[in-house]
């Protein structure tokens, strides 16, 4: 088999890092977490204690340095030295992430720095605009979704597994208007690639999705 570009787009909550993880080891691939590098430049700006500008974000973008390291389970992110695996997940950083992920010149960076790492191939990649702006032309392409209902519960039992205090009702909320921040932004909105395969994991569990997805990526 190839080195094949995996594209798994979709909306928040919608199990994209879990089931591209899983695609990854199965094929001996790398996994390139987008959406940890868009949480690692907004904790880099939630620490400067600086109020929001496009101007700053991007600033901040530019100069950040951020790698992956994977160990058995867990896929390590690091900022700048510094590892963040925990604290890109904080609620204070979902809060935030989609604003800071509009802005265009931080798109900018991270997209640059995605193609260089995913370039060659033998990479799943996961986010909101993989298959239309970072790598259109990716081997085999995703649109993983599920209903916002089942998203939240999913993150809801997520974060209370890791003894975090939430509301189910709060995570609905915050899902579905981070769903209308991603499709309705000017600059790469969420959207289903015309040549992406469509898959609705509301009734499915993670090891039927990722066969479904180890299929494609054979067929290809």
């Amino acid at each position: 088999m190839k080195n094949l570009i995996v594209a798994i787009d979709g909306p928040a909550g919608a199990g994209k890092s879990t089931i591209a993880k899983k695609v990854a080891e199965a094929l001996g691939y790398v996994y390139l977490d987008t959406g940890a590098m868009y949480r690692a430049v907004t904790l880099k700006f939630l620490a400067s204690k600086e109020p929001f500008s496009p101007e700053l974000v991007t600033k901040l973008a530019q100069a950040a340095k951020i790698t992956f390291q994977r160990d058995p389970g867990v896929n390590r992110v690091f900022l700048d030295g510094q590892e963040v695996t925990n604290e890109i997940r904080s609620l204070e950083v979902t809060h935030e992430v989609s604003p800071v992920s509009a802005v265009a010149g931080v798109r900018e960076a991270m997209v640059n720095a995605q193609r260089e790492l995913g370039k060659a191939g033998g990479v799943v990649l996961d986010g909101r605009d993989i298959g239309t702006v970072v790598f259109p032309n990716a081997d085999v392409k995703i649109f993983l979704t599920a209903s916002v209902e089942e998203r939240a519960r999913r993150r809801f039992l997520e974060l209370k597994e890791k003894g975090m205090a939430v509301q189910l009702a709060d995570l609905t909320k915050d899902i579905a208007r981070r769903d209308k921040l991603d499709s309705e932004r000017e600059i790469a909105p969420l959207k289903c690639a015309d040549n992406a395969h469509y898959l609705d994991s509301s009734h499915m569990d993670i090891p039927t999705v990722v066969n479904a997805i180890l299929k494609l990526c054979k067929e290809a």
